[in-house]
């Protein structure tokens, strides 16, 4: 059975004085959870956060790193940074990455290539516009960024991907792909990963769910098949709302 992998993901909000106070009501509230669970907040918050988890069962994300090691990139944050840290998973590709900023395919896979050569864990995130899904393109569109976004990704490495699918109309608008709408392109993922490696590498990926994820529909998500955890931005601000989710399968039988 594939581990559920729940993300909260912090984007630019956040005070490095706020940021561990949040950490912290987490590791608190979270103690026992049995999934995976992760906080990404921004590259400032980073250190701060990191003294907050040590111990804790919360791991360490960074929200995107540069395609190089070093070198005069201004304004970038290199993989060794991350990992100097205590960073262990790294979110690219993510669709405010590719929409405001204009990351492309190639660029997305440099940095999936590099995370993995230096012991990172990529969430690869992949999703269609609200244009694309109405002109019938859901499926095509994530599907290329699935073999774009691993190209060149050997078999041997390919094991430390998540793959997280945000439809891009889904993200902060409060909208939120049914069950059944999540449920069709995530298997379409795993089929499209199915033929890139193996029937087996498919049936292991973990693919999460984002797009406006909320306690009071975690459980339906996390019952569908092929969605094997969340992608959680603004619900992922606050104790109150990030914790149920985490929680989300608590008291079910």
């Amino acid at each position: 059975m594939r581990p559920y992998l729940i993300a909260g993901n912090w984007k630019m909000n956040q005070t490095p004085e706020e940021a561990v106070q949040l950490a912290g009501e987490l590791v608190r509230q979270l103690q026992g959870v049995k999934h995976k669970l992760l906080i990404a907040p921004s590259f400032v918050c980073l250190p701060g956060v990191a003294e907050v988890l040590k111990g804790s069962s919360l791991l360490l994300g960074a929200q995107n790193m540069a395609a190089e090691e070093e070198g005069a990139f201004t304004g970038e944050t290199s993989v060794n940074m991350l990992l100097a840290l205590g960073v262990k998973a790294v979110i690219l590709g993510h669709s405010e990455r590719r929409h405001i900023f204009g990351e492309t395919d190639e660029l997305i896979n440099a940095k999936v290539r590099l995370a993995l050569a230096k012991g990172l864990e990529p969430i690869l995130c992949v999703g269609e516009t609200l244009e694309e899904r109405q002109a019938g393109r859901a499926g095509e569109v994530v599907k290329t960024q699935t073999r774009k976004g691993l190209a060149g990704v050997s078999p041997a490495d390919v094991g430390r991907v998540t793959l997280a699918y945000e439809p891009v109309w889904a993200i902060g608008t409060g909208k939120t792909a049914t069950p059944q709408d999540a449920e069709e392109i995530h298997g379409l993922i795993r089929d499209c990963f199915a033929g890139l490696y193996s029937p087996r590498e498919a049936e292991n990926l973990v693919i999460q769910y984002g797009g406006s994820v909320k306690g009071e529909n975690a459980a339906q998500l996390m019952a569908q098949p092929n969605i094997d955890g969340a992608l959680v931005g603004g619900a992922s601000l606050k104790a109150a709302a990030f914790v149920p989710i985490a929680r989300f399968d608590e008291g079910r039988t």
